[in-house]
């Protein structure tokens, strides 16, 4: 779910404070190209990344979003724009940009996933890729990636070494402090510059407001590992 730029929602404001924490987080580096991504399926991380993405447009940041999740893409669903053309296509037939990236909002475009490879590993880990993100650099001000949950492939650990900075999305109460754990190792043995953990979901943010709040809309907070782990792993 995209939340315009209308919106007075809370969860609207979520995400322009992740935008905001992001910002302040990039003063000695230039985090133009960000993945994200989660430890196991289920935490949010598509909808993280979108409407991070879209909150980032909104600032009048051309941004792309790319779904590198070429297991199981959902970002074409969740925002209705068509498959046919996207990162598997753009890859291995090295067709031109406009050919596979798709503008629904001004300053929002989005390349979808395409067609789910044999490979998904050996394409987001292969030098196209990387010549695809250098082409895409020169285009956009920032750029968010999804990519498939850790624990599961090794996919997202080869995209976090051709970013800027990853952020790893926990859903409170899904997965395990040990799996949370694993997936920052992970992380950590590929020298991978993460950047914080949205902690999604997080019913202690949402004291003090409805409970129509956090039962149909997502809370999101950028924070560093460290604090995380005292939020999740000491209860």
């Amino acid at each position: 779910m995209i939340h315009n730029r209308s919106t007075k929602s809370l969860t609207a404001e979520a995400y322009r404070s992740l935008r905001t924490s992001i910002q302040y987080s990039s003063v000695d580096k230039d985090l133009k190209v960000l993945s994200v991504t989660s430890s196991i399926p289920g935490e949010g991380k598509s909808t993280v990344a979108a409407n991070l993405a879209f909150s980032m447009s909104e600032m009048g940041k051309k941004t792309l979003l790319i779904d590198a999740d070429l297991r199981k893409p959902t970002i074409h669903k969740k925002l209705q724009l068509s498959n046919l053309k996207g990162l598997t296509e753009g890859i291995v037939y090295k067709l031109d940009l406009d050919e596979f990236i798709q503008k629904p909002y001004e300053n929002f475009h989005v390349m979808t996933s395409g067609k789910i490879p044999p490979n998904p590993a050996e394409l987001v880990g292969s030098e196209a890729m990387s010549h695809l993100l250098d082409q895409l650099k020169e285009v956009y001000d920032q750029i968010i990636i999804d990519c498939p949950p850790i624990l599961s492939v090794t996919d997202p650990l080869l995209v976090s070494t051709k970013v800027d900075g990853t952020i790893l999305v926990v859903r409170e109460g899904k997965a395990k402090s040990k799996q949370v754990l694993m997936s920052y190792k992970e992380l950590e043995k590929v020298r991978a510059n993460v950047i914080g953990t949205v902690l999604n979901d997080s019913k202690q943010q949402t004291k003090g407001y409805s409970k129509y709040y956090y039962q149909y809309e997502e809370d999101v907070e950028l924070t560093k590992f460290n604090s995380l782990k005292s939020k999740l792993f000491n209860k």
